[in-house]
């Protein structure tokens, strides 16, 4: 296996961000409101990530999109962006306060109407969808023990081509999935994720090591090899 990546030090990770499309006033605002939250504001995305899920959804023509994890709606945001102004996101989160914040700053940017916000376990909002409905991107950032059902929830309600996004796929704050001495429960837990994505048939998947691992799988057309 070659050994071509790249260790990040914060020097070369301030590069990395000052190197993407600059963000708008809103996210920006919205990031340093976060900050002031203490330990949460680590439930963020990255910048590098939203402005890596803005441009896929921009990237895939997306115009429905539904979210497992909302926190304050940074991510909603970037997903909503690159939406356009006749797209559809569904966020599902179980949390008023963080989401309270969120919908300020949806107001703000202009794109409250075209998120959908609802309460409650995020499996049985998912679940509770007609069987019609049709994603064309999901992000998963929510509790790590449901990610299996998440995902199998929203890719039979995902368009041929459109993508699933997974956040903390290397789980660093547990000591990492590829760390043998991290044994606790959620680590094992993502490992087995991990596992059966790389080897599902009916999608194609990449892990990237942006931020804390993200994976990013894209669903085959009917009839498509594998």
């Amino acid at each position: 296996m070659s050994d071509k990546f790249t260790i990040l030090n914060s020097g070369l990770y301030a590069y990395v961000v000052e190197h993407c499309s600059p963000r708008d006033r809103v996210l920006k605002r919205l990031a340093e409101e976060n900050e002031r939250l203490g330990v949460y504001s680590l439930m963020q995305i990255a910048p590098e990530q939203g402005a890596l899920l803005t441009l896929l959804t921009r990237a895939i023509g997306a115009r429905a999109a539904v979210e497992v994890g909302t926190f304050t709606g940074y991510s909603a945001l970037c997903i909503a962006q690159g939406l356009g102004p006749d797209g559809y996101l569904l966020c599902c989160d179980v949390n008023e306060e963080w989401t309270g914040i969120a919908r300020r700053y949806w107001e703000e940017a202009g794109v409250a109407g075209q998120i959908e916000l609802r309460l409650g376990p995020a499996l049985d909002t998912l679940r509770g969808l007609p069987a019609q409905t049709q994603f064309d991107l999901g992000f998963i950032d929510a509790d790590k023990q449901n990610y299996r059902d998440y995902y199998e929830e929203i890719l039979a309600r995902l368009r041929p081509n459109g993508l699933i996004l997974f956040d903390n796929v290397f789980l660093m704050h547990t000591g990492g999935v590829a760390d043998p001495t991290a044994t606790d429960e959620a680590t094992q837990t993502m490992r087995q994720l991990n596992d059966f994505l790389a080897a599902d048939e009916r999608v194609e998947t990449v892990m990237l090591a942006v931020a804390d691992g993200l994976t990013i799988v894209r669903k085959r057309a009917p009839g498509e090899r594998a």
